[in-house]
């Protein structure tokens, strides 16, 4: 624990709806004198958060700061060794904290899923947070943990079995769970963001959107990005994943990191599955064009008016009983450049966008506060910020992460 700052964790949007539920987790599962507060924009709201929460939490300090005060943030950050926040949509409220903790040598997470968030924040704050030595790391709920520690213990398992690095590989998600407002409101703004300005529609298609050395993606093997449905050989079929377009980007970005570790020929994408015979084409067709026409409806004026009445508003989520029968579960299969196969499992229980995110995001804040980590600085991934420690973690709190080879 850090004994210069006064906190080792201020967890930022603590009255939000997934702020609610990081905070009682960590009120529950933060060893004995862990330095926690809680902050938000008004006083009375974050202080009606901390009387509801566990014993654990309920001493935790109140400390007020607006997204839009640059003062405010900036003390916020010097406060803290690790401060993690679920204010969003990022694009909106996001960046002026990221550079505030990259300026103050304070580690930084979120869990944002706006590639064109990453991407700014990236130029915005790296080259500060390698001079001060703050990890920020973007995505660190079911955006994108499970997808990105899945896929660096694929490629760890394979190369210490001698059988090479990794070439195709592919993630099918399964999940249950809700919708929430914050979600929907993310969504909304990088639809707008596009319409705003056409040239970032290139960007959000690049696969190598996030990369650090753009010019230095493979030029001739393209990733298996996933845009219809499709049936393997077994007659499973799979439909295009909502978060693949993200998640994906991640993991490429992991890749590049650490100097393509995983592999120079290393194709990823990721599917959602939707069963076989016909019930499984009928649901791969049905969420295709359910994807679809939901962006087509955010992105014309009558029809995004009619989804504002309908789709959840920000600051909601889904009810108790929802999150907790929701799980996760991705199952991630590689081919190695010996030709051997390897299978990596990450799973949970809970609602992945809300019970297993709280989980993530709170695990998170604590290996960034008190774990020893990867000698890394910058603007940094899930698994290359903080690996298998993360792992372990996760494990410890009832996820799994297994890798089994085939």
């Amino acid at each position: 624990m850090s004994t210069e700052r006064a906190h080792d964790v201020v967890l930022y949007g603590a009255s939000g709806f997934v702020g609610r539920l990081v905070a009682e987790h960590l009120a529950v599962h933060a060893p004995a004198g862990t330095r926690i507060a809680l902050a938000g924009r008004t006083r009375a709201r974050v202080e009606a958060v901390r009387a509801a929460l566990p014993p654990g939490g309920r001493g935790w300090p109140v400390l007020v700061a607006d997204a839009t005060d640059p003062v405010a943030l900036a003390d916020l950050a010097r406060s803290t060794t690790a401060l993690v926040t679920t204010v969003g949509p990022y694009a909106k409220h996001g960046l002026p904290l990221v550079e505030a903790c990259a300026r103050a040598g304070t580690h930084y997470a979120d869990l944002t899923g706006e590639v064109l968030f990453v991407r700014d924040a990236v130029r915005a704050a790296d080259a500060l947070a390698r001079e001060s030595g703050a990890r920020i790391v973007h995505a660190c709920g079911y955006d994108s943990i499970p997808s990105d520690l899945a896929v660096a213990e694929l490629a760890r398992t394979a190369r210490e079995a001698g059988a090479g690095t990794l070439t195709d590989v592919q993630t099918v998600a399964t999940a249950k769970g809700g919708v929430s407002g914050g979600t929907v409101d993310s969504l909304r703004t990088q639809v707008a963001a596009l319409q705003a300005d056409p040239s970032l529609r290139a960007v959000v298609a690049d696969p190598y959107a996030l990369s650090p050395d753009r010019a230095a993606e493979p030029g001739t093997r393209q990733p298996r990005d996933a845009s219809k449905p499709s049936r393997d050989a077994s007659g499973r079929w799979t439909a295009p994943f909502v978060m693949a377009p993200f998640n994906t980007r991640v993991v490429r970005r992991s890749n590049a990191l650490q100097d393509w570790a995983y592999g120079r020929e290393f194709a990823y994408g990721e599917v959602m599955a939707a069963g076989k015979g016909v019930t499984g084409a009928v649901t791969a067709a049905a969420v295709t064009g359910g994807l679809l026409a939901a962006v087509s409806a955010m992105s014309l004026k009558p029809t995004a008016a009619l989804l504002d009445r309908v789709l959840p508003a920000p600051g909601t989520g889904p009810d108790e009983d929802t999150r907790e029968n929701g799980f996760f579960r991705m199952v991630t299969t590689g081919t190695t450049t010996s030709g051997r196969r390897f299978r990596s499992t990450a799973a949970g229980p809970g609602d992945p966008g809300y019970a297993a995110t709280a989980v993530m995001l709170g695990q998170t804040a604590l290996a960034l506060a008190l774990d020893d980590l990867p000698d890394r600085a910058g603007s940094l991934t899930p698994a290359t910020a903080l690996g298998t420690v993360l792992v372990d973690r996760l494990r410890a709190a009832g996820h799994t992460y297994e890798v089994t080879e085939l």
